[in-house]
């Protein structure tokens, strides 16, 4: 855990697949890691799987990053094992309507 971001993000690619695990807070201080996570992916990343059976919270930053990851695989993504608390904060934003979850 990045002491000073208060989130841990690991990330695993296979067969042009990427999966993004979410763990702690995910907002204005830890956005700009996990933007960099984004930048980092190989070229030909087809889907992104965002892991988030430990996502503690999220804020409308981290809720950038998600949409940039969602603009980058053309709508292929899926975030997984939400929060009731984050799936209300997604839906009340209108992302849950455009976003496949699981």
């Amino acid at each position: 855990m990045n002491k000073e971001t208060g989130m841990n993000i690991e990330k695993h690619t296979a067969d042009r697949v990427t999966t993004i695990v979410l763990e702690g807070w995910l907002d204005t201080r830890a956005a700009p890691e996990l933007e960099e996570v984004l930048e980092e992916l190989p070229p030909d990343t087809e889907s992104i799987i965002f892991e988030c059976k430990k996502l503690e919270y999220i804020s409308s930053s981290g809720i950038r990053q998600i949409i940039v990851a969602y603009k980058r695989v053309k709508g292929n993504l899926t975030l997984k094992n939400l929060s009731e608390e984050i799936l209300r904060v997604l839906e009340v934003t209108g992302i849950a309507d455009w976003i496949n979850m699981e």
